[in-house]
Formats: C-alpha cells, sequence, structure tokens
C-alpha cells in the first residue's frame, strides 16, 4: 500500500452488521428438517462467505450424496425468511463499526456476497449506509463469486483505486481468498457473533496479513498507518 489513507473494502455480514449468527442458526434448523447435519466449524470454514447460489449448489450435492430423495426447491426462500424475519428485531451493527467509519478519511466501499437488495436494507436498518454512498456492491454483480477476485476488482475499478492500494475486511475463508486473488491486502475480523475457535487461524492461513478482534483495535491501526 502507498498511501496513508487507503482504500478500505468491507465485507457486510459479520464485519459491518452481526447477522452471521442469525443466517448461521436460521440455516442449521432447516438443515435438519432435510436431514443434512454438520460439524459446526467445518460449516463455517467451508459455506461463509459464499454467495447464495455456491451455498445452495454445496447443499444440494451434500444432499444429493446422501441418496435423501430430492433438494427441495424453495429450501433458500424458506430458510431465508427465517432469517430475515429474525433480523427485524434482532439485527445491530456490529460493535464499534460507526466511529471507525467516521474516522476513516479514505475511499471506502462495501462488498458482499449478499443479495443487493437485501444488502442495502441491512445496510439502511443499522444506520451503516450513508458511510457508503452508492458504493455498495453485491456478488450477484458478476459472475463468479468469492473466493473468486472478480468482486473485488469489480469494486476497485468503482471507487478508481489501484487493488494493491486496498484493504479488504473479511471474515471468512472465501473472502480472505478472494480479497488475496485480487491482489490486496486483507485484514482478518473476528468480532461477529459468530466466531469460532480457530477462525482467526483459518483467515491468517488463508492469506490475511492480521487479524483483528474488534472495530476499536482496527481503528487505531488505521490512525497509526495514517500518522506514519
Amino acid at each position: 500500500m502507498s498511501h496513508a489513507h487507503p482504500a478500505i473494502i468491507f465485507d457486510c455480514d459479520g464485519v459491518l452488521v452481526d447477522s452471521e449468527v442469525i443466517y448461521l442458526a436460521a440455516e442449521a434448523e432447516h438443515l435438519a428438517t432435510i436431514g443434512l447435519t454438520y460439524d459446526e466449524n467445518a460449516y463455517r470454514k467451508r459455506f461463509l462467505g459464499l454467495n447464495s447460489r455456491d451455498l445452495i449448489s454445496g447443499l444440494r450435492a451434500d444432499h444429493e450424496e446422501m441418496g435423501s430423495g430430492t433438494f427441495p426447491e424453495d429450501f433458500h426462500v424458506r430458510m431465508m425468511h427465517t432469517a430475515y424475519a429474525r433480523m427485524e428485531t434482532d439485527l445491530e451493527a456490529i460493535s464499534g463499526i460507526h466511529d471507525l467509519l467516521r474516522s476513516h478519511i479514505g475511499p471506502r466501499a462495501v462488498a458482499s456476497s449478499s443479495a443487493l437488495d437485501k444488502l442495502h436494507w441491512k445496510l439502511e436498518k443499522t444506520g451503516i449506509s450513508p458511510f457508503f454512498d452508492h458504493h455498495i456492491y453485491s456478488g450477484d454483480q458478476v459472475e463468479n463469486g468469492k473466493p473468486a477476485p472478480d468482486l473485488f476488482l469489480m469494486t476497485a475499478q468503482a471507487i478508481a483505486t489501484p487493488p494493491a492500494d486496498c484493504i479488504v475486511i473479511e471474515d471468512s475463508r472465501n473472502g480472505v481468498q478472494a480479497g488475496i486473488a485480487a491482489g490486496m491486502t486483507v485484514w482478518g475480523f473476528v468480532g461477529g457473533g459468530h466466531n469460532y475457535d480457530g477462525l482467526s487461524e483459518t483467515l491468517m492461513d488463508a492469506g490475511a496479513d492480521r487479524v483483528f478482534t474488534n472495530h476499536t483495535e482496527m481503528a487505531d491501526h488505521l490512525a497509526r498507518l495514517a500518522s506514519a
């Protein structure tokens, strides 16, 4: 990175808003109804950060491998209905994110695997949307979702910043791998409610430059970079 105020590209779920824990609970409940159960940590390592298309593709393949009959076509719709019903009352911003966003004066954007309409809804509900103007981008807008670099490369182009001058903030192995593949510096974040034992190591093994446990730590580090 060549700038004291680098561009920061944030993942949304589990980085800006504490939604991953809600998604995971809804997914586990609905998976149990069709006979699919997973080790919790293995599931998170494999599926966190994927867009809905790739998530359902993986679940469908596992279901077919089990020989449990036809995978329900409405599975994703029902699962998301459960998750968003809970978010209506339970969704919160990750602690400290508003202060971090107020303090950072460089370019910023959101690049998330969430559907674009739901992404805007979550950011508006938690008071985060105004910090990003129109720079909010979804995996639905590119051909290949995370861990491919497409979404981050599109976002860097949109904010007119070379990939080498971007910092990606991610909470999943798939997201970290996508940022690395895009030629960006990646910082891991483990301050969401879905954190699990070994997540920091998983993010570092995937290529994260460092891992933060909360946004106050991250804001302090950005301030040190700016004053260096």
